[in-house]
């Protein structure tokens, strides 16, 4: 070896089981025209569709830390040895009591590649990646409480309901609640469990 160093395995980039492989990584540049139609495409999103957005916004925001902030980024879900972009995962941090860091995270699949378990295999692991390269000991996630496939996918990647949160988002035309889910960094790895 060139380097002097052994093969790492970096955790939650990849998952090969249940005959397909579901992997993370970084933003490129032809990302950008997803991430373009998410913002201009009404519905593509789904429930999350908040209205028309800067198409331009994402190229700046490449353009300034490639997707990868402390603070907030994403990163790309691809499945198959083809390699087939199918959306993204987010990541946002946040404080409880003004020192306790913890993630949000949240997913955006394209139509076509929902209801194939890529879901829940890319929630797992985004959070597997936030536990190992940062100290936060919670990961939370919320959803609505009409879209029962996404709650689903939070419960297999090892989240639980903690609660419901009301009046919590302004969507189509009126305040809505939501459902917020929660991991801890101690809790039981969802690659351990049945179907992983």
């Amino acid at each position: 070896m060139e380097s002097g160093y052994p093969p790492v395995s970096v955790a939650g980039t990849a998952h090969e089981g249940g005959g397909t492989s579901v992997r993370l990584r970084p933003v490129t540049e032809p990302d950008l025209a997803m991430f373009r139609r998410f913002l201009t495409e009404p519905g593509l999103i789904g429930l999350d569709w908040g209205g028309f957005r800067d198409a331009g916004a994402p190229a700046r925001r490449f353009a300034a830390d490639g997707w990868l902030g402390e603070e907030d980024g994403r990163l790309i879900v691809e499945v198959g040895p083809e390699a087939a972009v199918t959306g993204f995962v987010s990541y946002r941090s946040g404080l409880y009591g003004g020192t306790a860091r913890h993630w949000e995270i949240g997913i955006a699949l394209l139509p076509e590649w929902r209801g194939r378990g890529i879901g829940w295999r890319a929630q797992a692991l985004i959070c597997d990646y936030l536990f190992a390269h940062s100290p936060a000991q919670r990961i939370q996630a919320g959803t609505h409480p009409e879209n029962i496939p996404e709650q689903r996918s939070l419960e297999k990647a090892g989240f639980r309901l903690e609660g419901v949160v009301r009046a919590c988002e302004f969507r189509a035309g009126r305040w809505r609640d939501g459902y917020l889910y929660s991991r801890l960094r101690d809790d039981p790895s969802p690659w351990d469990g049945p179907g992983a």
